[in-house]
């Protein structure tokens, strides 16, 4: 495994991060398909082995379920001061009032509710799942950084927004003198490429680590056109997210260069943003060994720039997706 900084911090993370939404239990909350205890153990298990040091959630994968897991594995299988743990905090985990959001008052409540699931003291990086539009953003970002200066996180990041928004939080931030943040978790991939814009040059020249999420296009890139998996046949955030004209042939195009490197197209997909400047890390959902092993083999492939054409030759803008 190879290790990075995260933006200009000086932490050092894997270039791989385990997302965890799919280490949960599948009977709570809208992720059916996650894996459930035992598999997630043997992930997580995986991934430590591998050296994996850098582990993903939020507060709302499956009820709570998946902070519970992770929180439990890695307390048991490893040395909590080698390990950066982030989770998020913004979607909505009751009804009523105040269920969800950014305001203080969720901020505050929704910080020490992960950290009792997660049985630590502080998480590595707090972040924000989403812009919340119903509170300004001074107030988000004031929360969040009497949150770090409590001991509750040590740094904090964003997630799906515009560029826009992300500067003006940023702004605020420096302004204000208040914590800044130092990633973006962000919707990029082969199928998905709005982000090379505006947020990927924003956070190059702001020193922001980038995360990405779904790098696989939530598994579209890991498998072949047309197949189907147990995740794909229920999963109605994909088939929104990925329906342009020219998806098919990006997903065949990327099938193509890894049958002629002759290694799972997973990999190449995962290659392809990991020779990105911008990326720190890619957020890998697995939730079979196999995948993983596929993303810790990505790490050492290199495609030539020949291989790199040929994937992005048949992209065709989208539209925004991802931000809500």
């Amino acid at each position: 495994m190879r290790y990075t900084k995260l933006g200009r911090t000086g932490l050092d993370v894997s270039v791989l991060c385990l997302g965890c939404m799919g280490l949960a239990d599948g009977s709570r909350g809208m992720h059916s398909w996650a894996v459930g205890e035992e598999r997630s153990r043997e992930i997580v298990r995986r991934a430590l082995d591998a050296g994996i040091n850098f582990f993903d959630t939020a507060n709302f994968y499956s009820g709570g379920s998946s902070e519970e897991y992770i929180g439990r594995f890695l307390g048991e299988m490893a040395d909590r001061d080698e390990i950066v743990l982030a989770t998020k905090v913004c979607m909505p985990m009751r009804e009523g009032p105040n269920g969800g959001g950014l305001s203080r008052k969720a901020v505050m409540t929704e910080i020490d509710h992960s950290l009792r699931r997660l049985g630590t003291d502080y998480v590595d990086l707090y972040q924000i799942h989403r812009w919340d539009h119903g509170t300004p953003i001074e107030e988000t970002m004031e929360a969040l950084h009497d949150v770090v200066k409590a001991g509750k996180a040590r740094y904090i990041g964003a997630s799906s927004m515009f560029a826009w928004q992300f500067a003006k939080a940023l702004h605020v931030a420096e302004r204000e003198g208040w914590t800044r943040f130092v990633s973006m978790q962000n919707h990029y991939n082969l199928l998905y490429r709005e982000e090379e814009r505006e947020m990927l040059p924003l956070c190059l020249d702001e020193g922001v680590g980038v995360v990405p999420w779904s790098p696989l296009a939530r598994g579209r890139l890991g498998r072949g056109p047309g197949v189907e998996t147990a995740r794909s046949g229920s999963d109605e955030t994909g088939d929104a997210l990925y329906d342009a004209p020219g998806d098919r042939a990006v997903i065949e195009r990327n099938a193509e260069v890894a049958a002629r490197l002759g290694v799972p197209p997973a990999q190449v997909a995962l290659a392809w943003l990991l020779r990105s400047p911008a990326v720190t890390a890619p957020i890998v959902g697995a939730t079979k060994v196999g995948h993983l092993d596929d993303a810790i083999a990505a790490v050492d492939l290199e495609l030539a720039d020949d291989d790199v054409a040929l994937l992005e030759e048949p992209y065709v803008p989208h539209a925004i997706a991802g931000h809500s």
